[in-house]
């Protein structure tokens, strides 16, 4: 069960996983060692599943963030397990959902350019079989960054 000092605590590691358990305790109330246990102990439990940096697209050379839908052509077990290797393969593909509605898939990229993003999709996803249709929409800004979850 997730109490409210474990809430403020999943919301501080989340706006910065590198806190130490002296800075965690000072923002609840508790000991160093009391915040790192229950850090610990959430970790444990699998309610925080790891930690990882967040890394500036464009000092990366990335500038063209897309959403692309993906429509299959056969929506078989195998044509499924051919269309997510395929997706494992591709750096560009950040994240990839499955849909309700007439998208199968739901891929989250990022490319260096518009010449990249038609790559991906004319060179890459297009030619799978098991692909029937893509529908891309470019991003064009982000006013809400990608955030926590609430906890």
């Amino acid at each position: 069960m997730i109490d409210p000092t474990d809430s403020r605590l999943l919301a501080a590691v989340q706006a910065d996983a590198q806190i130490t358990a002296q800075a965690l305790g000072e923002l609840l109330n508790l000991s160093a060692s009391q915040a790192a246990r229950r850090r610990a102990r959430l970790e444990a439990e699998g309610v925080i599943t790891g930690y990882a940096a967040r890394l500036a697209p464009s000092k990366l050379g990335l500038t063209v963030q897309a959403f692309v839908q993906v429509q299959m052509a056969a929506h078989s077990p195998e044509a499924a397990r051919d269309f997510l290797r395929l997706i494992a393969t591709l750096p560009e593909v950040v994240a990839c959902w499955t849909l309700t509605g007439e998208a199968d898939y739901l891929l989250r990229v990022w490319c260096a350019d518009l010449p990249a993003l038609n790559d991906l999709i004319h060179h890459r996803l297009l030619p799978n079989p098991a692909v029937a249709r893509v529908q891309s929409q470019i991003v064009l800004a982000q006013p809400k960054p990608d955030a926590g979850l609430p906890a």
